[in-house]
């Protein structure tokens, strides 16, 4: 009987333990960890190495939800893989399932448990001009990192949870007279201290961060340039821009393939459809004399905005890239973000101090909830559970409960609590 040999290099991840010993040539495996939920393999194939086929093993590992099962039953499934083994078996089965065999063992571990429903919550406290660190098992603001800058407004975490980056926007709103804010902090989870800056040369209003899902680049909105700054969050050099056309384009959507992104244009009351590989500017929506907060449904199907001025969402085709109907609120909507199942959207009304659900299908408001005064942003956990809400003049964070439908805790946070984002558990 040939084992398979498992490496896992220390700086990107860790396996412990190894593979049953199986009846196949020996391959050599190299794992690299690069999430909690999306692990890739290289595979080194022997010259000779006799591997045929069969799917079987394949098919009753991936049928196995086993991610969702409890950890002493991922236990037990991986001792049971060599009665589950045939003798012959396919190199790409062996391939797939060894990929799930991984992120099994990765889960066993506490941090990557957390990944998805126990990581950090990240709070951008504009009044305290700090970035709060939320433990939400315990719904305790854990620790403050001063980002040095007046004022941090959005926040956005990197893939492996290990770094945020906050773009230094200047001490007012959108739209009015005060500093020019030209930095972005880029801030060490684990150490909890700024670790690096970009400099974008001049004044430029750096707002709203999002990462590229596809190309792992960090897209910022940079309002007095009317343009996107695209920068490399491994070196920290800028490596582009993407022209909005509009003035104030204060927030940023992507969609999920990466390829197009929209701003949610403040002043001039439109929305910017742009080619995020082209690096250019498709066209300008038109919505209402002022809009705010941009968010894409989970098929990119739709994009979302709030008119600020009479209490609707703008529901825009993408295929068409016009308005197609509108969301009719009880109060002026605010920001949005849609459930990874895609069935719903949370949206923040901060006038009413309320958030709203939204169901997709029908495209009518579902559910209401009583939140703290001037709810401004909506972040939902990558696990759909749960919703949080950032509460701008109470200096709290809401947690909807996505299950039950009702509000659970109200998280204390720092002075104008605003920019939400989730960093999983790094490992």
């Amino acid at each position: 009987m040939k084992k398979i040999r498992i490496h896992a290099p220390a700086r990107r991840g860790k396996i412990f333990g190894s593979s049953r010993a199986i009846g196949v040539t020996t391959l050599i495996i190299d794992i690299r960890i690069i999430s909690a939920n999306c692990p890739s393999m290289k595979f080194q194939r022997p010259a000779g190495a006799d591997v045929s086929c069969e799917t079987t093993f394949l098919q009753h590992i991936i049928g196995n939800k086993l991610r969702h099962q409890a950890p002493g039953h991922f236990k037990s499934q991986i001792s049971n893989l060599g009665s589950l083994m045939t003798d012959q078996i396919t190199y790409k089965a062996l391939r797939a399932s060894l990929l799930v065999i991984a992120l099994l063992c990765v889960m066993w571990t506490p941090k990557a448990i957390a990944a998805e429903s126990r990581g950090w919550l990240l709070v951008d406290n504009k009044g305290d001009k700090t970035l709060g660190i939320i433990d939400p098992e315990s719904c305790k603001q854990v620790a403050v990192v001063e980002e040095d800058g007046e004022t941090g407004h959005e926040v956005a975490a990197s893939p492996d949870g290990k770094r945020a980056f906050v773009p230094i926007y200047g001490n007012s709103g959108v739209g009015h007279p005060g500093t020019d804010g030209r930095l972005l902090r880029v801030i060490d989870l684990e150490a909890r201290k700024i670790v690096g800056t970009v400099d974008f040369g001049k004044g430029v209003r750096p707002h709203c961060a999002v990462i590229g899902p596809k190309n792992g680049l960090l897209y910022v909105t940079t309002e007095l340039d009317n343009s996107i700054t695209i920068i490399d969050p491994a070196t920290l050099k800028i490596v582009g821009t993407v022209p909005t056309g509009q003035a104030e384009s204060h927030m940023l959507a992507i969609t999920s393939d990466g390829k197009k992104g929209y701003t949610a244009n403040v002043g001039p009351g439109t929305v910017s459809v742009l080619d995020l590989e082209a690096k250019k500017l498709l066209t300008i929506i038109p919505i209402s004399p002022t809009t705010q907060r941009i968010s894409v449904s989970t098929d990119d199907r739709w994009v979302f905005t709030a008119d600020q001025t009479k209490p609707r969402l703008a529901v825009i085709d993408t295929e068409s890239n016009k308005v197609k109907t509108w969301i009719e609120l009880p109060g002026s909507g605010y920001g949005t973000a849609p459930t990874p199942d895609g069935k719903w959207l949370a949206v923040a009304m901060s006038g009413v101090n309320k958030v709203g659900v939204v169901d997709l299908n029908t495209m009518k408001l579902a559910r209401t909830f009583d939140v703290p005064k001037a709810p401004q942003e909506v972040a939902v956990r990558p696990d759909g559970a749960v919703a949080y809400i950032s509460c701008d003049a109470s200096k709290q964070v809401a947690v909807l409960d996505l299950k039950e439908w009702k509000v659970t805790n109200l998280i204390d946070a720092g002075r104008g609590a605003d920019g939400l984002a989730w960093a999983i558990a790094s490992r």
